[in-house]
């Protein structure tokens, strides 16, 4: 099972985002989790993460984020799908990265 994590301020807009991630992941019948978490656990809760996506709000902190998680990919969230709460796009996304699409 592949682990998709998003990462926000303080965890509250991407909660509403990974509900919608996970629709698209039941709708495609994907063998993915997906959780969203506030960037004061990133290192914890991304250590058997498959792909860490960063809402664009804490975007600044990328650079801090890819340096600290190396076991996977971590890229900022495309914020016209985030600001959208496009979860299809946003998990469209994370597959390109863990490099199923």
């Amino acid at each position: 099972m592949k682990k998709i994590v998003l990462f926000c301020g303080a965890g509250m807009s991407s909660s509403l985002l990974v509900l919608k991630v996970r629709e698209a992941i039941k709708a495609g019948c994907y063998d993915y989790t997906c959780d969203a978490y506030d960037t004061t656990t990133v290192v914890s809760k991304s250590s058997d993460a498959d792909v860490v996506l960063v809402a664009p709000q804490v975007r600044h902190m990328l650079k801090k984020y890819q340096e600290a998680i190396k076991n996977c990919p971590v890229e900022p969230m495309d914020m016209v799908s985030y600001g959208s709460m496009n979860g299809p796009k946003i998990l469209e996304q994370a597959r390109k990265l863990m490099g199923e699409q």
